[in-house]
């Protein structure tokens, strides 16, 4: 099932190259990529519009002359620092519904080729020197048929030539979907739900690892993610994700 949504993603991106018409994947338009020129300009900020929390990416008050927001100094997570494209929003996140639950493949090299585009801007000393997908649980990567943050770190590692290790993280059990959880849940469904395989840990001890997702919500999982990653030596965990939940 994979390689099937995966090869129909490919010929669309083949026909694009080649000029076929396509619909912009918002507004329906005929359009020469997954997302028109209107609807980028409408829908994502220009780079440096929205300030955000260095560590966590949530969006700081307009001049308030921080890196850092209050729940970060309270409680510093695990990971070092956050990069995101846009707020989960709509209309965007209903692309994020779209890839994760639609199984529309080709919207994943749009979400890393936005992130890749962002994480340029970056000084070089802040990029990681690796990339590694959040994994899913089997149950659910046999429901679903595909990994979506593997499948935009491929389009991110590729764009930025970095490695990508899909099998850097495993999950050590299955786990209840977060979003069917309260928040004081979430944390607690998550707690050693992650491990390195024996073999990664060489991987993995002293350097900068980059984790790859579509959607940051709570924070929850990214954050037990880089405290596995943590324990195993990492000296450094950067968060990857096309969109952010903002603070309500």
């Amino acid at each position: 099932m994979l390689a099937a949504l995966r090869h129909r993603s490919q010929l669309l991106a083949a026909a694009l190259r080649r000029g076929i018409p396509c619909c912009c994947a918002l507004c329906g338009c005929g359009a020469a990529s997954v997302l028109c020129p209107d609807c980028r300009q409408r829908y994502l900020a220009p780079p440096g519009a929205i300030a955000r929390c260095f560590q966590c990416a949530m969006r700081l008050p307009a001049g308030a002359g921080a890196s850092l927001c209050g729940n970060c100094l309270r409680r510093p997570p695990a990971f070092d620092a956050t990069l995101v494209v846009t707020d989960y929003e709509a209309p965007l996140a209903q692309l994020v519904l779209d890839l994760k639950f639609g199984a529309q493949l080709a919207l994943a090299p749009l979400f890393g080729s936005l992130l890749a585009q962002a994480m340029r801007r970056q000084p070089r000393a802040a990029w990681p020197a690796m990339l590694a997908p959040v994994p899913l649980g089997r149950q659910r990567l046999v429901e679903r048929g595909f990994n979506q943050a593997l499948e935009i770190g491929r389009t991110l590692a590729r764009e930025l030539v970095l490695p990508l290790q899909a099998r850097l993280l495993e999950r050590s059990r299955d786990t209840a979907p977060q979003t069917l959880l309260a928040p004081g849940e979430r944390r607690a469904n998550l707690r050693q739900a992650f491990r390195v395989p024996p073999d990664n840990l060489g991987r993995v001890r002293g350097e900068h690892v980059g984790i790859v997702d579509d959607v940051i919500t709570t924070g929850v999982t990214v954050d037990e993610v880089a405290a596995t990653l943590k324990r195993a030596g990492a000296a450094r965990v950067t968060c990857l994700a096309f969109a952010r939940t903002p603070r309500r």
